[in-house]
């Protein structure tokens, strides 16, 4: 089995991005941390709903 490749995310770090996941879903929040399998540290996340609505959760672990 090959070893995973940290991702070079490093110049994201503590900027906010603008994330599209599966599911149509859209997500915004400060890049806090991540690991090698990208599991990825997001503060401030912000749900995007597709009614327009937004909703502040916190931190998550995506």
């Amino acid at each position: 089995m090959s070893k995973a490749h940290p991702p070079e995310l490093k110049r994201f770090m503590d900027k906010k991005l603008s994330l599209k996941l599966s599911g149509d879903r859209h997500v915004q929040g400060i890049l806090q941390g991540f690991d090698p399998i990208m599991n990825l540290v997001i503060g401030e996340y912000v749900e995007m709903a597709t009614s327009g609505q937004q909703n502040n959760i916190g931190m998550v672990v995506i």
